[in-house]
């Protein structure tokens, strides 16, 4: 007879997606790439289709990055206020995207911008997740200075996330890039603290910071490999685990 018992609860009930602008680009080296984020569309349904509530941030760097506009001589604020644009350009991709595959969703800006997407207001962002909208956080925390990394681990506190998934191109952290050195070691898990004085790179130290605070594990895996992000909640797959230890 097959098996009828139902399958496996997944390991978090409601988590944070963080991604780079990076990964939208595909084998572009700039922009957008409509094939690849229908791929990670794809793996965002894959989770959401096991009941998962998923909040998601998306950097801009593929777009414009407020820190190379400093270092060219742009005052910084006003290169991280195009940053935070950026974002938004790409949450909305990722909506369009996401709503072919059938998966409502609201993009929720921390920069009012009414014609195109909702402003943030953390009770409204709580209830599209329990209609089990995906959610799009987009232009950071609305503040210059501070990362879409910090922005990821601010809203994964305010929407009561149990985890932060961080999407790359490596399948976790490593002592050194994997790219650059074969005899590169990866972690199955590390500490804060050790992740923050190995210099690792995992997030900007003021993430870091905060997610260590409130006790919020992250998790490092891979975008490139199919199934990751859906194989991990069922508790298998290859990753880093970031916590207190």
């Amino acid at each position: 007879m097959p098996d009828a018992s139902p399958p496996p609860r997944p390991l978090y009930e409601r988590v944070m997606l963080k991604i780079s602008g990076e990964a939208l680009m595909g084998p572009q080296g700039y922009g957008l790439h409509p094939p690849t984020v229908q791929k990670i569309a794809q793996e965002v349904k894959s989770v959401h289709d096991l009941g998962v509530e998923i909040c998601m941030v998306i950097g801009g760097g593929n777009i414009f990055r407020g820190l190379q506009g400093s270092a060219q001589g742009m005052e910084r604020a006003t290169a991280d206020y195009m940053g935070m644009l950026a974002t938004v350009m790409n949450a909305l991709a990722m909506q369009s995207a996401l709503e072919a595959q059938g998966i409502y969703t609201r993009v929720v800006s921390a920069i009012p911008m009414d014609q195109v997407c909702e402003p943030y207001i953390r009770r409204r962002a709580i209830r599209h997740l329990e209609k089990k909208r995906v959610v799009i956080f987009a232009a950071g925390t609305g503040n210059p200075y501070f990362t879409t990394d910090t922005a990821a681990t601010l809203r994964a506190n305010e929407m009561g996330c149990e985890a932060i998934f961080k999407g790359t191109k490596v399948d976790g952290v490593y002592d050194k890039d994997p790219v650059k050195f074969p005899d590169a070691k990866r972690y199955e898990e590390i500490t804060y603290d050790e992740v923050l004085a190995g210099h690792l790179g995992v997030m900007d130290a003021s993430a870091i910071a905060l997610a260590r605070e409130n006790g919020k594990p992250i998790i490092v895996f891979s975008l490139d490999e199919p199934g990751g992000f859906r194989g991990i909640l069922a508790g298998k797959g290859t990753y880093t685990m970031v916590n207190s230890g």
